[in-house]
Order: C-alpha cells, then sequence, then structure tokens
C-alpha cells in the first residue's frame, strides 16, 4: 500500500471515503495534494490483492473507487464482478477517451466517470460526478441486462440490476447520514423520463413495475420477506423515471381488480383488499420522502 491518507481522526462521518489503486508514485502524489482531506478520506493501493481485501473489508467502507488505467485493469474489473462489488468508479487514463473511444472500452458499469490524468486538479468534481452518476444509473439500463461476467462468479448469479438497486440503497443512506444528503446526489436525468424513453423500453418499466408490486403486495403483510427491500426498488424505480403518483394508483387498482376477480370464482369475500390500501399508502409515503430528500437543504 502507497498510504492510508487523511484524517480519520477528524470528522470521518462528515467525509466521503476514497479506495484506489495507483501504481505510479509520481500520479499517486498528485491525487493526494489535490483531495481535501476536510472532504474525502483517501486510502490508496499499488497491488490489486491488497485493493481487493480493502475494498470488501476496509472501515469506513468505501463511496466511490479510483482506477489507474493500464494493462492490469482488465482483470481487476473482472475481480471486482467475480467478488460483487459494485461502485461508484471513476477511472484515470491518458489521454482522456473520446465517446466513440469509449463505446468500445471495458466497462466497469455504464455509470464509470474518466478523468485524464493531466486533469487531476479537476478529481474532486469527477469524485462527484462518478457518485451522483451511479446513483442515477438506472436498472433498466441496457448494459446492465447482459453482463459480461466470468463464469461461476457472484454476480453472475445475482442479478446485476438488484446488485444496483442494492448498492445505490445503501450508499444513499449513508451519504445522507455523513452529508445530511446532498440534493447533488439525488438529482435526475430527464433522459431516464419515462416518458422520455421509447415505446419498447417504456413497456419494459411498466411491466417490471407490475411485477414487483405485485410481489409487495402478495408478501406484505408476512414477516421476515424482504418486502422493505422490494419497495425500496420500487420506489427508486418510479423516482428516477419520473412515473407520477396517478400510474401507481392505476397499477394498484388493476392489481386488486384481477384479485377481486380471482376471490369470486373462488367464491370467496372481497374484504381483504381494502387492507391493501396500507400498501398503496406506505408506498407513496416511501416517494415522498424520496423527493423530500431531493431537494437540498438552505445553507
Amino acid at each position: 500500500m502507497l498510504e492510508g491518507e487523511s484524517s480519520r481522526a477528524a470528522a470521518v462521518s462528515l467525509t466521503v471515503s476514497i479506495l484506489g489503486i495507483v501504481r505510479s508514485d509520481g500520479l499517486a502524489d498528485q491525487i493526494k495534494s489535490s483531495v481535501s482531506a476536510q472532504r474525502y478520506v483517501l486510502t490508496l493501493c499499488d497491488n490489486p490483492a491488497e485493493f481487493l481485501t480493502a475494498a470488501q473489508g476496509q472501515e469506513p467502507s468505501p463511496d466511490c473507487l479510483l482506477l489507474e488505467n493500464n494493462p492490469a485493469l482488465d482483470s481487476l474489473l473482472q475481480d471486482l464482478h467475480q467478488n460483487a462489488i459494485l461502485l461508484p468508479s471513476l477511472i484515470l487514463m491518458d489521454p482522456k477517451p473520446s465517446p466513440t473511444q469509449l463505446r468500445d472500452q471495458q466497462h466497469y458499469h455504464p455509470a464509470e466517470v474518466y478523468l485524464s490524468t493531466t486533469a487531476i486538479d479537476q478529481i474532486e468534481t469527477s469524485i462527484d460526478e462518478a457518485i451522483k452518476q451511479f446513483l442515477q444509473l438506472s436498472p433498466s439500463d441496457p448494459l446492465l441486462a447482459s453482463p459480461d461476467f466470468p463464469p461461476g462468479s457472484s454476480c453472475s448469479l445475482l442479478p446485476q440490476q438488484t446488485l444496483l438497486q442494492d448498492q445505490q440503497r445503501r450508499l444513499a443512506d449513508k451519504l445522507r447520514e455523513r452529508l445530511g444528503y446532498l440534493g447533488i446526489y439525488y438529482k435526475r436525468d430527464p433522459q431516464l423520463f419515462l416518458r422520455n424513453l421509447p415505446p419498447e423500453d417504456v413497456a419494459q418499466v411498466l411491466s417490471n413495475l407490475k411485477h414487483q408490486y405485485k410481489e409487495i403486495v402478495l408478501t406484505y403483510f408476512a414477516e421476515n420477506t424482504g418486502s422493505n427491500t422490494t419497495i425500496d426498488e420500487f420506489v427508486n424505480t418510479v423516482f428516477f423515471s419520473d412515473i407520477s403518483v396517478t400510474k401507481i394508483v392505476e397499477i394498484h387498482m388493476e392489481l386488486m381488480d384481477d384479485f377481486s376477480k380471482q376471490l369470486k370464482l373462488e367464491g370467496r369475500s372481497e374484504e381483504i383488499l381494502v387492507d391493501y390500501r396500507l400498501t398503496l399508502l406506505d408506498i407513496v409515503a416511501h416517494l415522498c420522502e424520496m423527493y423530500r430528500r431531493s431537494i437540498p437543504r438552505e445553507s
């Protein structure tokens, strides 16, 4: 390890934790001098084994990864996938690739940010951008749908969409606790809004939401089913897709109508369906809280 940087003794709760792997001493020194110890806890490693160990066990756990582009990067990205590690990432390259070249790069995930090694003075802005883009990344992104994971990897068994949503939720909760949930991390990309998607993507998003909502309803009153996790995932999709509460109510009513028809066929009472108004209220409350947090605090 080059150095575990920074004033951990001083207000770690108010900092963002950065874990990097940089083999060039000169580049490492530039990074250290460009990153504020008041805003960031910086840990730099110089070998993959130490980096992966830190990524899995470091305290505080990393909020963003800093990766130097070199011949070993492809193997390192595979190791991250192998260990189901999915975090915001800033990749240092010289020179920074053009948009056309980026399409041919091996992606860690679609929200990674690139910075030229000749522009290290912009690293703090790039770190913030990497975190913001990661939290904005839609689980329906096509690059997440068919990841090229190594055979037998943890991620090959766990859908990357689910891994993304879990990590987004953990990171969002952590940033809220540390930083009061700065509004920048909840800014949404209008290109991901439902109304701006092509028809086939709209149909897919709505189909997934209906499936999730049915799962929420069926497990809502059961114990230890993970329904809170499913609600968080549902609300996350609704928020970043800018889907109206009216559409949520519509999904609820369509499902209740289906349940009503089934109960009638079975000769059973429909009164039980009234209880599921609580499910709808719970989801709307979660969504309202998400919108509340998205408003930057007054300084």
